[in-house]
């Protein structure tokens, strides 16, 4: 072969990428060394970083995993799929972008959590490894009593479950780690283009760490929580119902704060390591230099902050999540500021692979990722999220654009914040100067652009009567009560057990 011939060879194999996407579980946007936390260690994620863009204002479509793990595999917005909650996971029946991918000849492989409803459904992978999908094709139907919520006892197994040591979750997470490694080392040589998804579960909780990630961490010396030592205590009305329902900060003490923030980061780093190994795989399989990385979390974790753990709320700890691109055609060491959503993904997805759009490809609200990092910055794009699982009482949407958050609850006054001067989310403009003209302003184009994409009244109503025939389907209240409940999804070797359980 030429030069010449060989040289349009690799153009052709660059414009045709491999795509790794890596995803964990619970991992908030600040936490890695790149978005410039003091304490956090993620040597791992901060080089990916420097070899690639980092999308500084990334978001998830909901602050909940199973929504938005079907919002993901559809690249669509959970009004839109009505994936809603814990207990409605992504089926297979609204085509997923592995599936596009698949049709049109591209390998496509999950590695680890996928928490969708089951492997029997077409998902769109040709392999599902280590599988993790919601209990019994169900899931968590606790949730889905909104409007008529029960006491969530679970909730005490979050401080509970702080210490060192392994739980099933590390253990899992190795073994998708090796399971990655071996798949990678097989495509050594390969020229079959793919697509692999490789999820990961920590820093998921239970905050149980391995001891040589715990004492990374000295609880003495670990940040304390946002507004912790003046108690600040959001007073919106739906805000309270959320946290009357997750009501993990009563188990906690300061020390117990301490630790739990000490394991976090702890199991964070983990995950960081895990991270290293896939990627050191990659490039000892030879294909690096062919495969885009995409680094992302499915949504973050507030971790004591403002009095909330865990996700479910719009503030930026939860609802964002860290995004880091990385390969063929991706600017190095840059840092956009424009809007990102995980919806982003199957865009991003179809764009790397060089397959083609058809019309239920080219209607979706997502934007490729490499395009986003190769454009200037357009602070003025419209971010979505949205809320409609357990302990919350009615719709939530955030809209963010420019230096704007706009949530808007249905039946409840909404909420705004300017996160340029309050990063932290402490001054709810609504509550303290809601008749300043620019608050006025802020809100209507708020507003305005959330209707532009979906009419909140009319989307609640939809879903509380989904969730009512769900209620229907699976047996009524008690059994939403008793089926399943749990703090975290158990992993596949913790289902098997359970159903050879219920076998006996």
């Amino acid at each position: 072969m030429s030069d010449q011939s060989n040289e349009a060879d690799k153009t052709q194999r660059r414009e045709r990428s491999n795509i790794l996407i890596i995803i964990s579980d619970e991992h908030r946007k600040d936490a890695m060394g790149c978005m410039g936390h003091p304490i956090v260690k993620t040597p791992n994620l901060d080089a990916l970083a420097a070899r690639g863009t980092l999308f500084t204002n990334a978001y998830t479509p909901s602050a909940m995993c199973v929504p938005t793990r079907a919002a993901i595999a559809t690249g669509d917005y959970v009004h839109k799929t009505r994936h809603w909650d814990s207990a409605s996971p992504y089926d297979g029946r609204i085509r997923s972008w592995m599936r596009h991918l698949r049709d049109q000849g591209i390998q496509t492989v999950s590695i680890g959590k996928l928490h969708f409803r089951s492997t029997e459904d077409d998902n769109g992978f040709s392999e599902e490894i280590l599988p993790m999908h919601v209990v019994g094709g169900v899931g968590w139907p606790i949730g889905l009593l909104r409007e008529t919520p029960q006491p969530y006892d679970a909730a005490a197994e979050l401080a509970a479950d702080v210490g060192v040591g392994n739980s099933t979750y590390t253990d899992y997470d190795r073994e998708i780690t090796k399971a990655a490694e071996a798949w990678l080392q097989k495509q050594t040589g390969s020229d079959q283009p793919w697509a692999a998804f490789v999820s990961l579960v920590s820093p998921h909780y239970p905050l149980t760490c391995p001891e040589e990630y715990f004492t990374m961490y000295d609880p003495a010396q670990i940040d304390l929580p946002v507004g912790y030592e003046d108690l600040f205590r959001p007073e919106h009305t739906e805000l309270r119902n959320v946290a009357e329902f997750f009501d993990y900060e009563k188990y906690f003490d300061e020390q117990k704060m301490r630790e739990a923030k000490a394991a976090y980061y702890g199991l964070t780093s983990f995950m960081d390591d895990c991270v290293g190994r896939i990627l050191s795989a990659l490039e000892k399989s030879g294909q690096a230099d062919d495969t885009v990385v995409v680094y992302v979390s499915d949504h973050g974790d507030m971790m004591g902050d403002q009095g909330f753990w865990t996700k479910q709320v719009m503030y930026e700890q939860s609802a964002g999540v860290p995004m880091i691109l990385a390969g063929p055609g991706v600017p190095k060491r840059r840092k956009v500021t424009t809007g990102a959503s995980l919806v982003d993904l199957a865009a991003t997805a179809v764009d790397v692979t060089g397959v083609s759009h058809d019309e239920t490809s080219s209607d979706l609200p997502g934007i490729s990722l490499r395009e986003l990092a190769l454009e200037e910055d357009n602070p003025d794009r419209t971010i979505l999220s949205e809320y409609h699982d357990g302990g919350s009482t009615t719709g939530t949407f955030m809209i963010r654009w420019q230096r704007w958050k706009y949530v808007h609850y249905v039946g409840h006054d909404p909420q705004l914040f300017e996160l340029t001067n309050d990063p932290n989310e402490l001054q709810d403009l609504v509550a303290l100067q809601a008749d300043d003209p620019q608050t006025i302003a802020a809100l209507a184009e708020g507003e305005h652009r959330l209707r532009k994409i979906c009419d909140p009244e009319t989307v609640n109503t939809l879903c509380f009567a989904d969730q009512k025939a769900r209620i229907a389907e699976l047996g009524g209240e008690e059994a939403c009560l008793t089926a399943y409940c749990f703090n975290h999804t158990p992993t596949p070797g913790e289902q098997e057990k359970m159903r050879d359980a219920s076998a006996v």
